[in-house]
């Protein structure tokens, strides 16, 4: 089976095979880049994973990642197409195409192998992702968005605006690290 189309993505192979990708969402907004969800080889893992479970689509792959993320990532055909060739080239997938020209995707026994072997970092990222998630659930509520800008606000202003001495920085990391210890020792 061939692999996907150029029309299917935006992406062309780097020297060492990793997917090099042009554009895209966050790309040059704001002055720079938005911090990635996953890091390198984290998404391909992630997509072994909810390929073990059952065969798929690539949409359909989007929306389950869209889904294990509660909606606050959703990764572009750019960034899902390449990824999946780059599986179907180390043979951990394959894809055949169906009728209607849609392509199913399935993890091979390699695949299965690799993820057998990655179960530590495999539990590692959704542990990040579920740590993450809590951390944009908190974010929302007022109380604690205002708490949290008012500590940036007066860091800023502290840190950022004025003459500091070692000491002074040396007090303020003292309370950071005195607060991060007073509310992980919280029932």
């Amino acid at each position: 089976m061939k692999p996907f189309s150029d029309s299917e993505h935006r992406s062309h192979r780097g020297e060492h095979g990793e997917c090099v990708h042009r554009g895209g969402r966050g790309e040059g907004q704001g002055g720079g880049r938005r911090q990635r969800f996953f890091g390198h080889g984290e998404l391909r893992l992630v997509i072994l994973s909810i390929l073990k479970e059952s065969a798929s689509h690539g949409y359909e792959l989007i929306k389950a990642i869209e889904s294990l993320t509660q909606g606050h990532y959703s990764p572009s055909p750019g960034v899902i197409y390449p990824t999946l060739d780059l599986l179907q080239d180390q043979g951990l997938i394959t894809v055949q195409e169906e009728d209607g020209g849609r392509k199913k995707i399935e993890i091979t026994a390699d695949g299965r192998q690799m993820l057998d072997d990655n179960q530590e970092p495999l539990h590692h990222i959704h542990a990040r992702l579920k740590a993450k998630m809590v951390g944009h659930e908190l974010r929302r509520n007022p109380q604690m968005k205002r708490a949290l800008d008012n500590l940036k606000a007066v860091l800023d202003l502290k840190v950022n605006q004025g003459d500091i001495s070692d000491a002074q920085l040396k007090q303020i990391i003292g309370v950071i690290d005195r607060a991060a210890l007073d509310i992980s020792q919280l029932d």
